[in-house]
Order: C-alpha cells, then sequence, then structure tokens
C-alpha cells in the first residue's frame, strides 16, 4: 500500500516541476484544486508525473492521484493490474512513473486483541538514491489526467512494517516504463527491493 510519500526541494525535482509547470494543464488543475510540488502528497493532490505527450516523447504532466470510482482507488497490485477491468488497458498503454524522494509507510502490529493495529509512521527509500521512481498507470477523467500507484510484496527488510509496498524501478528503467509500446511485465524484474527506513514524525 501506498498513501503518501514526500518530494524535496532538490534540483532533481526541480527541474521536474519546472516542466509540468510549462503544461497547459496546469492552469485547469489551478482552477479546480491547485497543485502540490513539494512536501508531504496525499491522495486527490495534483503533482508532477512522468508519462508520455501525444508524440510519445517523455514529458511531465499534473495528475490527480486517485482514480474515480465507488471508493477513491490509490493503488493498483502490480501482480493483478494487467487483469482487471479498471486497469487492463492503463497496464498495456498507459504507464506513467511518479517522482518522490521517499514514500511513508505505518506499521501494522497484530494486537492481543486479533486485530491489526497502526503503529509507528516510516520514511522508506531505495538504498544508496536520491530519487524514488514510482511506478504508476494513469487514465483521463472528464477531461483530465489522474493515477494510481502500483504496488507489489516488500522486501524483506521491510516486511515488519506492511505487506506491501510500491513498485519502484531504477531511474534507467523509467522511459521504458512509460513507452506505450514497451512491455511491463519484462520490467518487474528490475524492481528494487533494497530499502532504507527510518521512523518519521506522526501526522
Amino acid at each position: 500500500m501506498c498513501c503518501r510519500y514526500w518530494t524535496d526541494e532538490s534540483p532533481e525535482i526541480r527541474a521536474i516541476v519546472e516542466e509540468m509547470n510549462r503544461s497547459p494543464l496546469i492552469s485547469r488543475w489551478q482552477k479546480i484544486t491547485g497543485v502540490t510540488t513539494f512536501g508531504e502528497v496525499r491522495p486527490t493532490n495534483v503533482v508532477p508525473v512522468i508519462a508520455p505527450d501525444k508524440f510519445g516523447e517523455k514529458s511531465v504532466f499534473p495528475m490527480k492521484w486517485g482514480f474515480s470510482g465507488k471508493t477513491l482507488l490509490m493503488n493498483a497490485r502490480s501482480e493483478t493490474a494487467a487483469n482487471k477491468p479498471t486497469f487492463q488497458e492503463c497496464w498495456q498503454r498507459r504507464r506513467c512513473i511518479v517522482p518522490a524522494s521517499w514514500y511513508f509507510e505505518w506499521e501494522r502490529r497484530p494486537g492481543a486483541d486479533g486485530k491489526t493495529h497502526i503503529g509507528d509512521k516510516y520514511m522508506i527509500q531505495p538504498r544508496g538514491a536520491s530519487m524514488t521512481w514510482l511506478c504508476g498507470l494513469y487514465r483521463i477523467e472528464e477531461g483530465l489526467p489522474v493515477f494510481v500507484i502500483l504496488t507489489r510484496e516488500p522486501g524483506e527488510e521491510i516486511r515488519f512494517i506492511h505487506d506491501r509496498m510500491p513498485l519502484i524501478l531504477p531511474e534507467e528503467d523509467v522511459d521504458a516504463w512509460i513507452r506505450p509500446d514497451g512491455d511491463p511485465d519484462e520490467l518487474l524484474h528490475h524492481a528494487l527491493t533494497d530499502m532504507i527506513f527510518e521512523k518519521a514524525s506522526a501526522q
């Protein structure tokens, strides 16, 4: 599961934000809900997302986090997205990358009462990386792009925190992931699972 992430005001993310700000979609989103550029990101926020433009070239667009439905869909399982009607077409042709510094997760602790209790909040990112490239899917709703973040089984180091983690690729696979004619299944084997983590302030 992934329901929060963070973007630093780093040179890498500032460059991505600057490119997003050149999109004609910016003014449309600002009239509706505003755009989040740095700091903690929550579902329904509009944020920079990397996806191909109409010519198939890598670009940055403002997109809202969440597919609309009976409930807001924030995530999709990478293991089953290709077979789910909601995500099938997106899996094949509408893949995106959500740039982040790290993501947040809350520890799930089994209690003596048999229920799962929420524990500490953790900041998590790939070991040795300054950026976290979250894999997502996008679609168009009412003429504007929206996205979900893909999830997978967690790496061993963070399994104690949660039984899911975002699908994260190394930077060299970003272009291949968003290509409409690419094969996402081939890239799943490149997913990063070696994470570092530390406790974050509870918010």
